[in-house]
């Protein structure tokens, strides 16, 4: 905390002796370009809102004014990004979005390492039948077999005698 203090005191004295003064870039403040604007009431507005989005006034249509504060922001279909055509030629590909494209306001949710809101193949119902048939089937081979175990088949040690001596540790004489 003192070397902030003292990094603040030195750009305070660096910035008193520089005629243009120092820049610095403030990440805590909300950008007022990006903001939406207050629920549009009147026809103008709404119009003022979709030239804004580069959304045609036809298919512009705001969320609803509820007090969650998305305002004038368009409400876009949701579509996540793994739903987009892989072939188009997009501005941003690893995104799959155009430069100017409006983004959904839920766009953290929609990515492609995130919810896929793709239509399945196959139905639920189907994915639950075939994943308890493939277990039934497996527990059951498990269980009729449980009396047949498979093993190496080894043979006792081959030994000289049973209950001889065959060696000893003791010094011969």
């Amino acid at each position: 905390m003192a070397g902030l203090v003292k990094l603040s005191k030195f750009a305070l004295k660096i910035s008193n002796k520089n005629s243009l003064g120092l820049v610095f870039r403030s990440a805590s403040h909300w950008n007022k370009d990006w903001k939406p604007s207050p629920f549009p009431e009147t026809q103008a507005e709404r119009e003022a809102a979709a030239k804004k989005y580069g959304i045609p006034v036809e298919q512009y249509q705001p969320y609803p004014d509820d007090g969650t504060g998305n305002g004038d922001y368009p409400k876009l279909a949701d579509i996540s990004t793994e739903r987009k055509d892989p072939y188009y030629p997009y501005d941003y590909p690893e995104v799959r979005r155009n430069f100017g494209d409006a983004m959904h306001v839920d766009t953290d949710l929609y990515s492609e390492d995130r919810h896929n809101n793709t239509p399945q193949r196959y139905s639920i119902t189907f994915m639950l039948c075939c994943f308890l048939g493939l277990m039934t089937v497996s527990a059951s081979i498990f269980i009729f077999l449980e009396d047949y175990k498979m093993f190496r088949p080894i043979l006792p040690k081959q030994l000289p005698g049973k209950g001889k001596v065959h060696y000893t540790f003791s010094p011969v004489d």
